[in-house]
């Protein structure tokens, strides 16, 4: 009797053993927590809140950084959802308007109020307009993806050398550097003798060794861990109903939009890094998951959710495709939410130490660019030149963060981000370059473009 053979899984799709999957997946959870608590600390403070209101904002954030997660990782039917390993969390660049909406007002339960109706407001933009992304999928040809990967590589790359000075531009004590080169070290050591399993957790590894080796130096702080309480809920609109005050709405409004181009960007270098097609469709069901997520953001005490690029080169590092990886990841987010204590353990691990870890993560992230690029055909064409263009100006806010500081709040708001900048570019000059004037030339050079894949 003649077996039918059982269709070949996707290795994206391929289901992972909790057993072997725990500790990818705890590996992903530390690489993002240090980002995932910074922002609620940052809003909590310029709103005036207290310390355990802080402490319950960073708890809500881990939450919905698992809400986000399982959105994106395991889908809501064809509706949202990328379905790759990819992890979500609250976004960095929507800090600045969140700062400035919370700091306007001397009620911290009303900044908090008009803070979670701007963000509301974001997701419900997020949503409407993530169809437009779909349509413009054709605009991403592997020399505009591989440039914007390599943007992001690029942009990380000086948040881990500012993580060593604790996230302020300055010089470095020789004790901070002293830290982040040990973990740096152990990081690579671990990544040359450890095999298998063990081998792809090597970052989650030297992140635990490295703040062991912090604490034995008296460079961390568990201080407040004590005081933290070991169960909280995350009670829905905690601070009030949401205030939809206009120029707080606008502000994140066009911050959603550099959001979602740094979205983009993620997304794409994950879908290269686990061999999926990139189509209209995904980008359509990836952004209104992060539409989603932002959304119940609003409700559930947290903020913008995108997702994280430190993740993105992990993925990368650990070369394990499975987007099982992520969904665990996120149930572990998710029940870590309810846990106040863990926030503050999170809270406490040294940047120096995350720093370490941060050349190998970030510049994977880079490396994946390169290794789209090199798909690209260069000769006879001008895809070099905008590689060259789109790159070199993305390094202006990361050469000079002030360039900007004497132009309008509408181009600060775009061009502050070498990712957002250098993603515009490169799909700018593409349709200069490869899209407009001869149809023929456009059609021989997408072929070319196959041929190299």
């Amino acid at each position: 009797m003649s077996q039918e053979k059982s269709p070949k899984i996707a290795p994206v799709d391929e289901r992972i053993p909790v057993s072997k999957s725990w500790i990818f997946s705890l590996q992903h959870v530390l690489a993002m927590c240090a980002g995932a608590v910074a922002v609620p600390m940052m809003v909590g403070s310029a709103a005036g809140l207290d310390h355990e209101s802080i402490v319950f904002l960073i708890s809500a954030c881990i939450f919905m950084a698992g809400v986000g997660t399982l959105i994106q990782a395991f889908g809501i039917g064809n509706i949202a959802g990328a379905k790759i390993p990819v992890i979500e969390g609250t976004s960095f660049a929507a800090v600045a308007a969140m700062t400035s909406i919370a700091s306007s007002y001397q009620d911290p339960n009303l900044a908090m109020q008009t803070v979670f109706g701007a963000v509301m407001a974001a997701g419900l933009f997020c949503i409407i307009i993530a169809p437009v992304f779909e349509k413009i999928i054709r605009f991403f040809p592997k020399v505009v993806t591989g440039t914007v990967v390599l943007v992001i590589g690029v942009s990380l790359l000086p948040v881990g050398i500012k993580w060593i000075t604790d996230s302020k531009v300055g010089p470095a004590e020789p004790s901070q550097v002293g830290l982040a080169l040990a973990v740096l070290a152990i990081t690579i050591v671990l990544f040359k003798y450890l095999r298998g399993v063990w081998n792809s957790a090597a970052i989650l590894f030297a992140i635990v060794i490295g703040t062991v080796l912090a604490a034995a130096l008296g460079m961390a702080d568990f201080s407040n861990v004590a005081s933290a309480s070991w169960f909280s809920v995350n009670v829905p609109l905690k601070f009030g109903m949401p205030v939809f005050e206009p120029s707080a709405v606008i502000s994140l409004g066009l911050i959603m939009l550099v959001l979602m181009t740094e979205s983009l960007g993620n997304m794409m270098a994950i879908h290269e890094m686990v061999d999926k097609d990139i189509d209209g469709a995904n980008i359509k069901r990836a952004l209104r998951g992060d539409g989603i997520s932002t959304f119940l953001s609003s409700i559930f005490n947290s903020f913008p959710i995108t997702p994280f690029a430190q993740n993105t080169g992990l993925v990368g590092l650990m070369g394990i495709k499975s987007r099982y990886i992520a969904i665990h990841a996120g149930i572990i987010l998710l029940v870590l939410g309810f846990i106040p204590k863990f926030a503050s353990i999170i809270a406490a691990i040294p940047k120096q130490v995350l720093g370490g870890v941060g050349f190998a993560m970030f510049g994977m992230v880079l490396v994946g660019g390169i290794r789209t690029l090199s798909k690209v055909e260069f000769n006879g064409t001008k895809n070099g030149v905008i590689v060259a263009i789109s790159v070199g100006l993305a390094m202006i806010p990361l050469a000079n963060p002030d360039f900007y500081h004497n132009f309008p709040n509408w181009v600060q708001t775009i061009f502050h981000s070498g990712i957002t900048t250098g993603s515009l570019a490169a799909v700018i000059l593409n349709i200069f370059f490869n899209e407009l004037g001869s149809k023929k030339e456009s059609n021989n050079d997408n072929e070319t473009d196959e041929k190299a894949v």
